[in-house]
């Protein structure tokens, strides 16, 4: 029998948010890999889904990647689900899935629920540019060094709710206090909310509000303002009169003025 491996999402929230097909696999499979059985089994109980549970996580991957392939070569059907959402996206798997690849065994991933995804389907932006960075870090000097280099494109990120006023506060104290953010928790549950205002409001919002549950969090590009062509071929002059390529002025000038490197490249062999 040819080895079968299925990547399946599973719902963030409401339990319904499973389409039929992810509940046509898990039925079908011998075994399913989770983060925590006891989160899986409450959908595999609902669903009247009966492969065996048994845990894969971020500190067993390399450990149970070697019982997949060993079940995989002798026949064996495996799923592989997080404990909400679309696997390997901010959870584990990606350990496993390298071994999986070096033993040529085919992976089949099906679409299904993720939060960033049901995040940005309520957001208006100007662009359909973004950037996922995952869960956020936790010092002040990281996630300024990651949230100003994607100060231009819209940058999405995970944070936990103890500590999303400490990560506003350092985008507030960094960036301006009209910086706009939007913040979605509890996606697909009850008390599921969307909140779009400046980060200062945004702060003061939950600062008297109970947080709970996931967090998601965009932080819109900063809009940029196109400077004079006129203006950027001086600047361009002054640093060719300093003995700079052509290379380093444009990607000097395109990060200080936000302005397209290619732009200025050309703009510096004229």
């Amino acid at each position: 029998m040819s080895a079968q491996f299925y990547i399946v999402p599973t719902p963030i929230g409401n339990l319904s948010d499973i389409t039929l097909r992810a509940i046509e696999v898990l039925k079908s499979c011998d075994y399913i890999a989770c983060e925590d059985t006891r989160v899986t089994r409450v959908l595999t109980d609902k669903y009247g889904i009966g492969a065996k549970l048994f845990d894969c996580h971020k500190f067993n991957e390399k450990e149970r990647s070697e019982k997949i392939i060993s079940l995989l070569e002798k026949g064996k059907t495996i799923a592989l689900v997080s404990d909400a959402g679309t696997p390997l996206i901010s959870d584990p798997g990606s350990v496993l899935l390298k071994e999986l690849l070096n033993k040529n065994i085919k992976i089949t991933s099906l679409p299904g629920a993720c939060a960033v995804t049901t995040f940005l389907s309520v957001l208006p932006r100007e662009s359909e540019e973004f950037a996922f960075i995952g869960f956020i870090p936790r010092s002040k000097k990281e996630q300024m060094e990651i949230l100003n280099k994607y100060k231009h494109t819209n940058c999405i990120f995970y944070e936990a709710p103890t500590r999303l006023i400490s990560t506003l506060q350092n985008i507030l104290e960094n960036f301006d206090a009209d910086t706009k953010i939007a913040v979605g928790r509890e996606l697909t549950k009850l008390y599921e909310e969307v909140k779009i205002d400046s980060v200062q409001n945004i702060i003061k919002y939950y600062e008297k509000n109970t947080l709970k549950g996931e967090i998601v969090v965009m932080v819109y590009a900063k809009e940029t303002v196109e400077t004079p062509e006129i203006e950027l071929k001086q600047k361009i002059a002054l640093l060719k009169e300093e003995n700079f390529s052509p290379k380093d002025i444009a990607k000097i000038i395109s990060k200080l003025y936000g302005t397209n490197k290619n732009k200025i490249y050309k703009l510096t062999l004229e």
